[in-house]
């Protein structure tokens, strides 16, 4: 009687030890959800405000162009040829 009870209490006793193994893993597995789903939420927002910033940043390369047309619209191209057979 007394192995019997011996195994029944090895059986128990492993049935609690692998219990506290499968609660062990599901909490790290928790944990890395958790990690994962913090760092997805940091990108997403991230994405976003950028996306927000490009939408609204304005556009000062379009002005320069402008500009940049502006000056030469003045100039006529015989002007231009004049200038380079005078040296």
């Amino acid at each position: 009687m007394n192995k019997l009870e011996n195994l029944k209490l090895d059986e128990l006793v492993e049935k609690v030890l692998h219990k506290k193994e499968e609660e062990e893993k599901e909490k790290k597995t928790n944990v890395l959800l958790w990690v994962l789903a913090i760092i997805g939420v940091i990108a997403a927002v991230a994405a976003i405000a950028y996306a927000v910033y490009r939408f609204l940043q304005p556009d000062y390369l379009e002005d320069f162009e402008d500009e940049f047309e502006d000056d030469f619209d003045d100039i006529e191209e015989e002007d231009i040829f004049e200038d380079e057979g005078e040296n």
